[in-house]
């Protein structure tokens, strides 16, 4: 008996691994976090499958149900919405199934982020403008975040900062990053990335608490800030140069074909 914990990814139904797909279908027990993983993926749990919704759960009830499954040897695919490697709150559980001898796989899923580039058509990566991605939140009641963790040390190395899980602290951040990013700041909060009322909303830092309040946003979205998010005026990647050697194109350096 096994647990798999899989990542469901951000929403769509379809963006989930072939392994995380397959592994739903031939595992007896689904445990899932019903508040944030598409029921359409529900779908491919085999006929008969227990099914439990994890959302009301704690997490000694969530132990529970492992233990009971492990008794009666049925593997257990353990759904969690975006990727496992980020507030996925897997870490706890592996713990407990540890504990017990329980064995467990991880596999990965699309991470909400890149949804988020996804339904903005944009590259959070750009030669001479950022190559670096920040994933954070800001503290809240589940969790507080450490003190040398802060939006503004993050903003200060330029990079492209993703905002998850705040929302609700959306003008605090703004007041946070405008002395350091500026008020022109591009700002583009992504709503349900990849779900069928997936929305979007361009802003600045100075403009985007306004822009928000225009159009009201609960939960489920992705802050995402920097000068990458609008920049069109950047250097070609050097990738592809003509001039650039690399050990699969098989060029001497000068645009020609070596022999």
């Amino acid at each position: 008996m096994t647990v798999h914990f899989i990542g469901a990814g951000p929403g769509a139904a379809d963006l989930i691994t072939v392994r995380g797909r397959d592994l739903i279908a031939r595992c007896p027990v689904c445990l899932h976090a019903g508040s944030l993983v598409p029921p359409a993926l529900l779908d491919y749990c085999p006929e008969g499958a227990r099914i439990v919704d994890t959302a009301p759960l704690t997490l000694d009830e969530i132990e529970a149900e492992y233990a009971r499954a492990h008794a009666a040897g049925h593997d257990v695919a353990r759904l969690h919405s975006g990727d496992l490697s980020v507030w996925s709150a897997v870490a706890e559980q592996i713990r407990r199934l540890e504990a017990r001898g329980i064995p467990y796989t991880l596999t990965p899923g699309v991470p909400a982020f890149a949804a988020a580039a996804a339904a903005l058509g944009r590259e959070l990566t750009l030669p001479g403008i950022v190559q670096s991605l920040v994933l954070t939140r800001v503290s809240g009641r589940a969790s507080p975040v450490p003190a040398g963790e802060t939006l503004e040390a993050f903003a200060r190395t330029g990079a492209t900062l993703a905002i998850h899980l705040a929302i609700h602290r959306l003008a605090d951040i703004a007041a946070a990053l405008t002395p350091v990013c500026g008020a022109d700041c591009p700002v583009a909060v992504v709503v349900r990335a990849s779900w069928p009322d997936e929305r979007i909303i361009r802003a600045t830092l100075a403009t985007v608490v306004d822009a928000v309040a225009a159009d009201p946003v609960e939960r489920t979205a992705l802050i995402l800030v920097g000068r990458g998010l609008a920049a069109g005026d950047f250097q070609d990647s050097a990738l592809y140069s003509a001039d650039y050697q690399r050990r699969f194109r098989g060029r001497d350096g000068k645009g020609s074909h070596s022999l």
